[in-house]
C-alpha cells in the first residue's frame, strides 16, 4: 500500500543549508522511502536566486530578459507569457524562473542539474542512515492542451524515472508495445497532493513504492524526449 506523508517543520532554507539534515531532523526515513522535494528549496539551498524589484518600472524588461537569459530557446511568446526550452531540455513556462515563495525582491531559477542536486542529497541521506532511499525534486509544469498545472520530476536519483512495460502482457494476455509509465512524474504529482502550494511543506516521503523500481535514474536522460522523437518541434 502507498502512502504519502508530509514532513512538517522544515525551516527556511537559505543559501549553504545542508537540506539531509534538516530532513532528518523533522522527519523518520524508512527502507525504501522516496523523499520527495520541492524545487524552490533546491534553489534556496544551492544559491539560484537572483535580485528582481517587480515594482520597478522597468521589471517588464527586466523580466522578459531574466527569462531569456534561463531559455536555450523560445517556442511562443504571449504577452507575459514565454515557453521556452531551458538548458536541461524542459519546455515549460518561463524557463522556471518563478518569484512565488520568495522574498520579496527576488526571483528563483531552477537548478543548474536537478539530477545531481538528487543524487547529492539521497547520498548524504543514505551515508546517514544506511537506508535504501531514492530523491525526487519536483516542480509544477503546465501541460500542452489541458488546462491546469501539475508537479514533475525535475530531477530524481535511486528510482527508475521510467518504467518500460513494453513487451509484457495486459490482463487479456495481449503485448504491451508502447506502455512505458513515467513513474518519477506519478510520484511527484503524488506528493504534491500532500505538500499543497501554500502548507510550507517542501517535503513529502512517499512511501510503499514498487521495490524492483529502485535503480540509478535520471530525469533528463530517461524522461526528456529527443528533439528528433518530438512530433511538434
Amino acid at each position: 500500500m502507498i502512502s504519502i506523508v508530509p514532513v512538517q517543520g522544515i525551516p527556511e532554507v537559505s543559501q549553504g543549508d545542508d537540506l539531509a539534515e534538516l530532513i532528518l531532523g523533522c522527519a523518520s526515513l524508512e527502507d525504501g522511502d522516496v523523499v520527495v522535494i520541492t524545487q524552490k528549496v533546491i534553489s534556496k539551498a544551492e544559491g539560484r536566486l537572483v535580485a528582481f524589484d517587480p515594482l520597478d518600472p522597468a521589471a517588464p524588461d527586466a523580466r522578459r530578459r531574466l527569462v531569456l537569459s534561463e531559455s536555450t530557446r523560445v517556442l511562443r511568446e504571449r504577452e507575459e507569457l514565454i515557453i521556452s526550452e531551458t538548458p536541461h531540455g524542459f519546455v515549460c513556462a518561463n524557463a522556471g524562473v518563478d518569484f512565488s515563495n520568495v522574498v520579496d525582491g527576488q526571483a528563483a531559477l531552477l537548478p543548474v542539474d536537478p539530477d545531481r542536486s538528487a543524487r547529492h542529497i539521497r547520498d548524504a541521506l543514505r551515508a546517514r542512515t544506511g537506508l535504501e532511499l531514492a530523491v525526487i525534486i519536483s516542480d509544477t509544469f503546465g501541460r500542452p492542451w489541458r488546462i491546469g498545472v501539475t508537479d514533475v520530476a525535475i530531477g530524481c536519483a535511486g528510482i527508475a524515472a521510467v518504467v518500460d512495460m513494453r513487451g509484457t502482457t495486459d490482463v487479456f494476455g495481449r503485448e504491451l508495445v508502447a506502455t512505458e509509465i513515467c513513474t518519477a512524474d506519478e510520484i511527484a504529482s503524488a506528493a504534491e497532493l500532500a505538500k499543497g502550494k501554500t502548507g510550507r511543506i517542501p517535503v513529502v516521503i512517499v512511501r510503499g513504492i514498487e521495490r524492483s523500481w529502485f535503480r540509478e535514474s535520471s530525469v533528463k536522460a530517461e524522461i526528456v524526449r529527443p528533439p528528433g522523437q518530438d512530433l511538434f518541434r
